[in-house]
């Protein structure tokens, strides 16, 4: 999840780049308002990288299953499985049927509401991203100037992949990984790894409203500057200047 907001939100952004400083875009928008030029970039990218994502789940899959089918082999979960099951009936070890339990429980789970809560997040975070690097690439004229920007906008993903490992599987409960979980800049990589933990159904709740609502935010925010930046062309920008397109009457 991280990788794919990053990889193409940079996209959004190197396109938004293009187009501007090849004066394409000045043609477009005698068509379309800036505003739904931006979302259908955003939501464009988003349908080809989900688009690329199942490929991908998919062609793994049936190339494994395809493979093992041609040889005659077994799954390696089956293989397990029937291998434990012949050692529970042999020898009734406690290690088999522990480990069994671990494959009934992986079984068991629900697997329908992780896949939902997943894509939630999934798209939730890239396009609170997406949004972000397009009013980047509409401020800038080249990916060089887009660098100043681009840093702080990652660092809440690099904040919650880091405290992913540090704080979250260590103690999915705590303070720390819980207003992580409900941040909707940080909550799509957050609350992703705490789902396993059993979060409770108000605090599932309250990071999904607010990432819905940061969401709505970031976008309004970004329609904002996007509308006057991607006219604008050797300019330097600085953060007073986004700041002074945001507050611009339109």
């Amino acid at each position: 999840m991280y990788m794919f907001i990053f990889i193409y939100g940079a996209q959004i952004m190197q396109g938004i780049i293009e187009e501007k400083t090849s004066k394409v875009v000045e043609v477009i928008v005698s068509s379309v308002k800036p505003f739904q030029l931006m979302m259908g970039k955003i939501i464009g990218l988003a349908s080809v990288g989900l688009l690329q994502f199942m490929i991908w789940i998919i062609l793994m899959t049936t190339l494994t299953f395809g493979v093992f089918h041609y040889f005659g082999i077994d799954p390696p979960q089956q293989q397990a499985i029937q291998q434990m099951s012949g050692q529970v009936a042999a020898q009734q070890t406690a290690m088999n049927s522990e480990i069994m339990n671990v494959f009934n429980e992986t079984y068991n789970l629900p697997w329908t509401f992780i896949i939902f809560i997943f894509l939630f997040y999934f798209l939730g975070g890239y396009l609170i991203y997406g949004a972000l690097f397009a009013a980047v690439g509409s401020a800038v004229d080249s990916p060089a100037e887009a660098q100043q920007f681009m840093f702080p906008i990652t660092i809440p993903m690099l904040i919650s992949y880091l405290s992913l490992f540090m704080f979250i599987l260590r103690d999915p409960q705590g303070t720390v990984s819980v207003w992580l979980s409900i941040i909707p800049f940080t909550s799509p990589i957050a609350m992703m790894g705490r789902i396993g933990f059993e979060v409770p159904p108000w605090q599932l709740a309250l990071s999904m409203t607010l990432l819905v609502a940061g969401f709505i935010f970031t976008t309004w925010v970004a329609g904002r500057i996007y509308r006057v930046g991607i006219l604008m062309s050797g300019t330097k920008v600085n953060y007073k200047v986004l700041a002074k397109w945001f507050l611009q009457r339109g």
